[in-house]
């Protein structure tokens, strides 16, 4: 485990609200922090999520909490007055942004309404969250599955809010539309599959100041556990192939790419607690 005054990374964004995760939280957490880890991001999909992610940013030291609806979760009704109760969570301190938030064009509609009316509410209700993002000054964390330039056209009706477009595999032409906007772009362990070479290419064209890293776990395991569930402790074999792209250390990159999420999210504060069950099974074992 490293100290903290040693460079550690930052898993931008991960699931650990997700069911998967269901009593493994004090392991899993032991466990990013002996490889490195020094933060999480826990990205929120819908109301639930939320208020199960600002409980775990309030009893975990090192994690912090989004909250958000994701655009496969836009058909939802939610809680009665579900808006009014999403503000006041995202009011609260723990809260570092707003997300998952966006649109999805892969997966089909799952309320039984047309494409085009299941897409007029995914950008009527990113919208809504990109104003509540504007109204209280936090960054935005962006889905964009098959629908990169459509979401690039959303963002640029809001240009006073700041968003991280997550697991990007765009080309480097939309890399460069996002970078104009202001945005960070972030990549998964899709960056370490054999066949993906082109958003490495992508990623060799961002700057160290506007990149970050991230699992999505439990989904996107990298090489070599692709195929298995995937947790935050992973995100270094992510930022190692980032480092190899850019001809940099996993120090330095480590230190690029938390500097940029502390910068982005405004993170401070200790780093994950060692304390934990689990580490024995460390995934990089």
């Amino acid at each position: 485990m490293k100290a903290e005054s040693e460079p550690f990374l930052t898993d931008t964004h991960a699931h650990l609200a997700s069911p998967r995760f269901a009593g493994e939280i004090p392991g899993l957490l032991a466990r990013a922090r002996a490889d490195g880890i020094g933060r999480i991001v826990s990205i929120s999909c819908d109301f639930g999520d939320s208020e199960r992610n600002l409980s775990l940013a309030e009893e975990h030291p090192g994690v912090f909490a989004t909250a958000g609806v994701h655009p496969c979760h836009v058909h939802e009704p939610g809680p009665e007055g579900w808006r009014n109760q999403l503000r006041a969570l995202v009011e609260r301190p723990q809260v570092v942004g707003i997300g998952e938030i966006g649109l999805d064009y892969y997966h089909p509609p799952q309320d039984g309404s047309g494409v085009d009316e299941w897409r007029r509410l995914q950008e009527s209700v990113f919208e809504e969250m990109l104003q509540l993002a504007l109204d209280l000054g936090l960054p935005a964390v962006i889905h964009s599955r098959e629908s990169t330039d459509a979401v690039l056209g959303v963002l640029e009706r809001f240009p006073g809010v700041t968003a991280v477009l997550h697991c990007f595999t765009g080309t480097p032409e939309q890399a460069e539309r996002a970078l104009a906007g202001g945005h960070f772009l972030s990549f998964t362990g899709v960056l370490t599959y054999p066949k993906a070479e082109e958003v490495r290419e992508t990623a060799r064209c961002v700057p160290l100041d506007r990149v970050m890293v991230e699992t999505d776990s439990p989904f996107l395991a990298p090489v070599p556990f692709r195929g298995k569930p995937c947790e935050p402790a992973m995100v270094r074999h992510t930022a190692l192939r980032l480092g190899e792209l850019h001809g940099l250390s996993l120090d330095e990159i480590s230190t690029a790419t938390s500097g940029n999420a502390e910068r982005f999210f405004g993170l401070s504060g200790p780093l994950l607690d060692s304390s934990g069950t689990g580490l024995a099974h460390r995934p990089n074992a």
